[in-house]
C-alpha cells in the first residue's frame, strides 16, 4: 500500500471530482494515475494560492483503476459526463476522454480542460492522456475544499518524512508504517464524501 501526495494549485472541483458520492482522479497528475494501484491513498494539499498550504484539501483510497473508455462506457459514471448548461458541478464533471470505434484519437468533450465553445485543447489531451489511459476511483473518500483541515504534525516530520509536498510533481516513497498510520487516522475521522465547497467555487 503506498500513498501519493501532491499540491493542488487550481481547486475547481475538476481533479480531482468529488461529487457523486465517489471521488475520481480523471485528468492531470497523469504519474500518479500510471502508478497508482487498488487500495493505494492519493492526497492533495492545498497551495499558498488559497492560504492554504500545508492543509488537506481530499484523501481519498483507489478502490478501481479504469481505463477511460471503461469509465466513459461505465453507466455508473454517467453523471461525471460534464453539461456545461449545467450547474456548477454538472459543468466539472471529469468523464471527459473517449475514442469512437475504429478512430486512433481521443475526443475530448466539451468540458473544463476543452477550449470555450469545444475547442479541443489538444495540451490538455496531451497532458491527460499522453503518459496512461487510467482513471482512478475512490468510493472510499473525504474532500474539504476550502474547509482543508490540519495534517497533525507527527505527519510532517515521521522520522524525516513529510507527507506533504512542496512544489510540482508529486512522491510517494513513504514507509509502510507512515501510510498504514495516516490510513489510521483518516478513518477515525469518520468522514466521507464531500465535506466542503471547492476553493473556486463562489
Amino acid at each position: 500500500m503506498k500513498l501519493f501526495s501532491y499540491v493542488i494549485p487550481r481547486d475547481f472541483g475538476f481533479a480531482p471530482n468529488p461529487f457523486h458520492g465517489i471521488c475520481t482522479l480523471a485528468t492531470c497528475k497523469p504519474n500518479i494515475r500510471k502508478s497508482a494501484s487498488v487500495n493505494d491513498w492519493v492526497i492533495g494539499t492545498g497551495s499558498a494560492n488559497y492560504d492554504l498550504r500545508g492543509k488537506l484539501i481530499y484523501a481519498m483510497q483507489v478502490s478501481e483503476v479504469l481505463t477511460f473508455d471503461e469509465y466513459w462506457n461505465d453507466p455508473r459514471f454517467h453523471c461525471k459526463r460534464p453539461d456545461l448548461s449545467g450547474s456548477l458541478k454538472i459543468r466539472l464533471g471529469d468523464n471527459i476522454y473517449h475514442r469512437k470505434r475504429d478512430v486512433e484519437e481521443w475526443e475530448q468533450e466539451d468540458s473544463h480542460h476543452s477550449y470555450e465553445g469545444g475547442g479541443i485543447n489538444l495540451a490538455n489531451v496531451m497532458n491527460d492522456t499522453g503518459h496512461t489511459e487510467n482513471v482512478l476511483i475512490g468510493r472510499r473518500y473525504a474532500y474539504w475544499g476550502k474547509d482543508a483541515i490540519d495534517i497533525p504534525d507527527r505527519f510532517r516530520n515521521h522520522t524525516g518524512y513529510d507527507i506533504v509536498k512542496s512544489g510540482p510533481g508529486h512522491k510517494c516513497l513513504f514507509p509502510e508504517d507512515l501510510v498504514q498510520e495516516f490510513a489510521g487516522w483518516f478513518k477515525s475521522l469518520n468522514a466521507q464524501g464531500f465535506m466542503g465547497a471547492p476553493s473556486e467555487f463562489p
